[in-house]
């Protein structure tokens, strides 16, 4: 399965060690960026790795800046996405299971890097549970469908 990874500068570190522990799992992974930890703007490694989700090129993407908000409201633009800013592994693992959640956005402040790989782990391992929550993310895909041009 494919993870696409993207960063600015401030989650930069996150962003490396999270592809060490993925790539140590047998993950593939394409990084969207960023190179380095010099100045980079949020919002094209999160285009970038959104993009390739909703393509279907990537199985889930995994973003960090600053704050974490930047990421999400950045990934979220793109059809067929739902990302969703975690600061817990049980909120990582609810996220996927019910609102099937296809993007992990985390915070590169609030989080050491070693903090945000458990909450990483923690949304890999769990999947979408269906039933009610299907209803739910039924909604808003069709309001995506029906208003997004």
């Amino acid at each position: 399965m494919n993870i696409a990874i993207g960063s600015d500068h401030r989650g930069y570190p996150h962003k490396e060690a999270i592809k060490g522990l993925l790539e140590q799992r047998g993950w593939l992974v394409t990084d969207c960026g960023c190179p380095s930890a010099e100045a980079a703007d949020y919002p094209d490694a999160a285009f970038r790795a959104a993009e390739l989700v909703a393509a279907g090129r990537a199985a889930l993407g995994i973003l960090i800046c600053g704050s974490g908000i930047g990421m999400s409201i950045a990934a979220n633009k793109v059809a067929g996405v739902r990302a969703s800013l975690c600061f817990t592994a049980e909120q990582a693992a609810t996220t996927r299971r019910h609102n099937d959640s296809n993007v992990l956005c985390m915070s590169g402040d609030a989080l050491t890097a070693s903090e945000a790989l458990p909450i990483v782990e923690s949304y890999l391992a769990a999947s979408f549970e269906g039933g009610r929550h299907a209803r739910r993310v039924g909604k808003i895909t069709a309001y995506e469908q029906d208003h997004l041009k």
